[in-house]
C-alpha cells in the first residue's frame, strides 16, 4: 500500500498491481481515445457476458476542512461551472 494521487496530489491510499493481464491491457486500449466521459463497456469474462462502467475527466479536489473534501468533474468546454460535484464528510 502507498499513496494514491488524484490530478498529481496525493490523495489517500492505493495498492500497485504487479501484473496486468490481458483482458486488464484490453480495456486499457479501448479507453485509450477517450479524453472525457461516462458510460458502460461489454466485457467478456469466462463464459459469462459483463459490463464495465468506467469514468474519465478532470476532477478537482478542494479540502475544506480535517474532515472534509470536494471532488469537482470539470468540463473543459463550458464556463469553469462542474458537471459533477461529489462531497466527502467524515462524522
Amino acid at each position: 500500500m502507498g499513496w494514491g494521487f488524484c490530478n498529481g496530489k496525493k490523495c489517500g491510499f492505493a495498492g500497485r498491481k504487479e501484473y496486468c493481464g490481458v483482458k486488464e491491457w484490453k480495456l486499457l486500449k479501448a479507453l485509450e481515445p477517450v479524453s472525457m466521459g461516462a458510460g458502460v463497456m461489454p466485457s467478456y469474462g469466462e463464459g459469462e457476458r459483463t459490463e464495465i462502467m468506467y469514468m474519465r475527466a478532470k476532477f478537482e479536489r478542494i479540502v475544506g476542512s480535517r474532515d472534509s473534501e470536494a471532488f469537482y468533474m470539470m468540463n473543459p468546454d463550458s464556463n469553469g461551472a462542474p458537471e459533477l460535484s461529489v462531497y466527502l464528510l467524515r462524522v
